[in-house]
């Protein structure tokens, strides 16, 4: 009998993948109840290989793969359809989303939630034209996920509920204070008190934040401001080559 793990008819979404050896790609997916895998896919660069062409970004694909190590081996693929494909900015928008979960997720940690907000946030990018609006969704639920829940609706220091006149300090690893400045105003700034950097925002940013409502479009500019000083926070210096891009095709 044969010890490898085999995983069989996995819903699954390719999140990057690249040529390895003469015919065979290297495949990072996230699947729904293993979490980020890493797959070779044997032969699948060959011209007459059931693969070629299969494995696709942003579509779900159920996947059988086996192997203990941590680069297993994909046995077979199947298409589910029924996602229209990316074009235009909604696909630059979905390669960001891969390159969070390749940058932030850890391998074989499952997170169905997760897996299921990722694919409604693709369905959102091909159906609406609100791409900024379903990031921060989904930013904010990647951040979750990750164990780095958002505080949104309490005042830190003093326990109070956020006020939605009121101008507030988010702190990297503490959440919202209570600070001064006039409304509107978005900035990066160092609270003196314990060195942590922090950005200033409205509170009714927070409590729209927390709501997932961002058709205030102060709430979206500061909103986008904020998740991008807490994910380079948690990316520990790396750069995301696809926000780059974004912010040259006007970015969200």
């Amino acid at each position: 009998m044969s010890n490898k793990v085999l995983h069989e008819a996995q819903p699954a979404f390719v999140l990057h993948s690249y040529a390895f050896r003469e015919t065979s790609l290297i495949v990072e997916l996230f699947s729904r109840d293993h979490g980020r895998v890493a797959l070779v896919a044997r032969g699948a660069r060959r011209p007459k290989s059931a693969l070629r062409g299969m494995l696709l970004a942003f579509q779900p694909l159920t996947l059988t793969w086996g192997g203990k190590g941590e680069l297993k081996t994909l046995h077979r693929a199947e298409w589910q359809g029924g996602m229209p494909q990316l074009q235009g900015m909604a696909l630059m928008c979905g390669f960001y989303l891969n390159e969070l979960l390749v940058r932030l997720l850890p391998r074989d940690d499952p997170h169905e939630d997760l897996f299921e907000m990722y694919r409604k946030t693709l369905q959102s990018l091909c159906a609406l034209d609100e791409h900024a609006a379903a990031l921060r969704r989904f930013e904010k639920h990647l951040l979750k996920e990750l164990g780095y829940a958002m505080q949104l609706e309490t005042d830190t220091d003093s326990g109070h509920r956020i006020k939605a006149q009121g101008r507030y300090l988010y702190l990297l690893e503490r959440g919202p204070v209570e600070a001064g400045g006039s409304a509107g105003e978005n900035r990066v700034e160092l609270d003196a008190q314990n060195g942590q950097i922090g950005q200033i925002l409205d509170g009714q940013t927070l409590l729209d934040m927390a709501r997932d409502d961002y058709s205030n479009p102060i709430t979206l500019q500061q909103s986008k401001a904020l998740m991008r000083l807490l994910i380079n926070h948690h990316l520990n210096g790396q750069a995301l080559h696809t926000r780059q891009l974004l912010k040259d095709m006007q970015q969200l």
